[in-house]
């Protein structure tokens, strides 16, 4: 299996915060909204692009599931 299976455990660890491993991009605004980020900075600006402002932790993870989701399918 060699390097595929770390790469395989990176992306578990990535997806959750449950397990209290945090890699994703969801920032809390002063406003008390949460905004999802890319994971990758745009090059031509240097910045994360934002993927939405939710009124919730759970519904910002929610659409960074549905994001995943679609990337990878």
């Amino acid at each position: 299996m060699g390097r595929g299976g770390s790469k395989r455990l990176f992306l578990f660890a990535n997806r959750g915060t449950d397990i209290g491993i945090s890699f994703c991009m969801i920032r809390k605004l002063q406003s008390g909204e949460y905004r999802l980020y890319s994971r990758k900075k745009d090059a031509k600006s240097g910045r994360r692009k934002n993927l939405g402002t939710f009124s919730s932790r759970v519904a910002a993870q929610k659409h960074e599931r549905a994001v995943q989701y679609f990337k990878r399918g």
